[in-house]
């Protein structure tokens, strides 16, 4: 089949790469001008305030992404010791008084140059890079339990999770701890390890959440199901508004749920405004697109001959689909709500700088694929070619 050939091109990983990402962050964009309109206008006075916040968000994202994308992969190496210290100390602020800032009982947040940034989301890039580097050079020692322990598990990750968890967000430290699982597990740790880790941090899971009366609200409402809507407002009317939408949607921008009926409509339960605006095959295609760059990331662990690339590409991987499968999971009601916006569509500026990085990363791992760099050069030169013929053409039919 035509269609197999052009699989095992070289570039494909890179160009799967970049058009799901590209789809993503459009849809939104569009989405979050559609799902904050209202709640920007009776804030701001304009129904463009937060949309436009957004948008230079991702601009400066995919200005991060390209530079990511053009640095060698000897860069990527180097930097990751740096990067996690650097993202440690970041996260350490948001304890300071009067840097650190909290957000829905959530302190996760610092203010710089007049910005609020989230450093726990740079701190996943950090986190991939120091892990992914760590086992490249223990590759051969992974059967050891110290030296896959040290020092990946302790002290870097557990003191980057007790950082994000005295915050008291427990979604983001759910992702890390997915990311350290995803990256060990591509990394060929044996499953007896899993076991002890996985016992431990389920352990350490449900410490949190007993400790927290908000988060046994969510899980108890969760379990048994809605007893008291006061508790369950949000899944309520995110549920509500996948039912309006039905299978083809009210139309873009026509959403009920988002005049002030739904919160957090723009950020943590947009993909129920995309349901409900764009019904579902909207949903369809967000399901879709991830599916696709769970697919590229895929491909690139398994035609990667670099262990580095394919840990990182891996921790990746799980870091987005861990994020969207929460997400979405708690928006439908088979998960409890956590608090953890979707990758590429939600509003949040940390977050999707952080993501679009991580993402042109893996371009650069893609670039670096056997023939995709020789052939990106040269498709340049095919356009020029092709630009050149044009007139004459034109000149002889005239």
């Amino acid at each position: 089949m035509p269609w197999l050939a052009h699989l095992e091109s070289p570039v494909t990983t890179y160009y799967l790469l970049l058009s799901a990402t590209a789809m993503l962050v459009i849809i939104g964009l569009v989405m979050v001008l559609s799902a904050s309109s209202v709640t920007s206008y009776k804030d701001t006075n304009s129904s463009y305030t937060i949309f436009l916040n957004q948008l230079q968000f991702a601009v400066v994202g995919v200005v991060g992404a390209f530079v990511a994308n053009r640095l060698p992969l000897k860069i990527w190496k180097r930097v990751s010791v740096p990067l996690l210290a650097g993202t440690m100390v970041l996260q350490a602020l948001v304890f300071v008084p009067g840097l650190g800032v909290s957000v829905n009982g959530n302190r996760n947040w610092i203010h710089i140059a007049g910005q609020q940034v989230q450093p726990s989301e740079f701190a996943k890039v950090a986190l991939v890079l120091f892990g992914a580097t760590v086992l490249a050079k223990k590759r051969r020692k992974l059967g050891k339990f110290m030296h896959v322990a040290v020092p990946l598990v302790f002290p870097a990750g557990a003191l980057l999770l007790l950082l994000v968890l005295g915050g008291g967000d427990l979604g983001t430290g759910l992702v890390l701890l997915a990311i350290i699982s995803g990256m060990l597990f591509a990394a060929g740790v044996p499953a007896r390890m899993f076991l002890v880790a996985g016992a431990s941090a389920a352990a350490l899971a449900t410490a949190l959440a007993m400790t927290s009366t908000n988060r046994m609200g969510r899980i108890h409402t969760w379990l048994v199901g809605c007893t008291d809507p006061n508790k369950c407002f949000q899944t309520i009317h995110g549920q509500y508004a996948l039912a309006d939408g039905g299978w083809w949607g009210v139309g873009l921008g026509a959403s009920r749920e988002k005049w002030s009926w739904l919160p957090a409509a723009h950020n943590d339960f947009i993909f129920a405004i995309i349901g409900e605006e764009l019904g579902l095959p909207g949903t369809l295609v967000i399901i879709g697109l991830f599916g696709l760059l769970a697919f590229a990331c895929y491909r690139l662990v398994l035609r990667s001959d670099d262990f580095f690339v394919r840990v990182a590409t891996a921790g990746v991987m799980v870091w987005i689909l861990t994020q969207a499968v929460i997400n979405i999971g708690g928006v439908i009601g088979l998960l409890p709500v956590i608090g953890i916006p979707l990758p590429l569509v939600s509003s949040g500026g940390s977050a999707l700088m952080a993501t679009l990085f991580a993402l042109g990363m893996l371009l650069s791992f893609a670039r670096n694929e056997h023939g995709c760099r020789e052939a990106l050069a040269a498709r340049p030169s095919v356009v020029r070619r092709s630009l050149a013929v044009m007139p004459m053409r034109r000149g002889r039919r005239s």
